[in-house]
């Protein structure tokens, strides 16, 4: 199943990537017919590699003629960018969802392969052993290590 996943994801990227604002309109059945797979399978991959914290606004409009609207996130400014992720990090974060934040972080070229890797080990389970409130302690480093990647 990750392999048609993954060229499920890929196919609605590069759709992505034609579209002139990053933004189209799919119909999950259309989709499901044309790579022969059950509509929840879309769902999937929708709901796993399309989320907000990966960069991704979905809409979904029911009924006849209705359709799924996928949407990039842009961000104006650093500044913005800056705020939105604070935010998402909020008061506590954990491992995972620190990793898909950085992860998608690096694949829009705002932190480099070094400092994703570095953030990675300073923000896993082995290294925040000795806290008694992990996650607390990894979104307060991520939001420090965020601010000062981010200028």
């Amino acid at each position: 199943m990750s392999k048609l996943s993954n060229t499920i994801e890929s196919f609605i990227k590069i759709l992505l990537e034609k579209s002139k604002n990053y933004e189209i309109k799919i119909q999950r059945n259309e989709i499901a017919k044309k790579f022969k797979c059950a509509p929840s399978q879309i769902n999937y991959v929708l709901n796993t590699r399309f989320s907000y914290n990966k960069g991704y606004l979905i809409e979904s409009k029911r009924g006849g003629g209705g359709h799924i609207k996928i949407k990039r996130v842009s961000y104006q400014s650093k500044d913005n960018l800056n705020r939105i992720i604070i935010e998402q990090i909020g008061e506590s974060i954990k491992y995972n969802e620190a990793i898909i934040l950085i992860q998608y972080l690096n694949e829009i070229k705002i932190i480099d392969d070094i400092n994703l890797n570095l953030i990675k080990v300073i923000l896993n389970e082995r290294t925040l052993k000795r806290s008694t409130n992990k996650n607390k302690l990894r979104a307060d480093i991520l939001k420090a290590m965020i601010i000062s990647l981010i200028k």
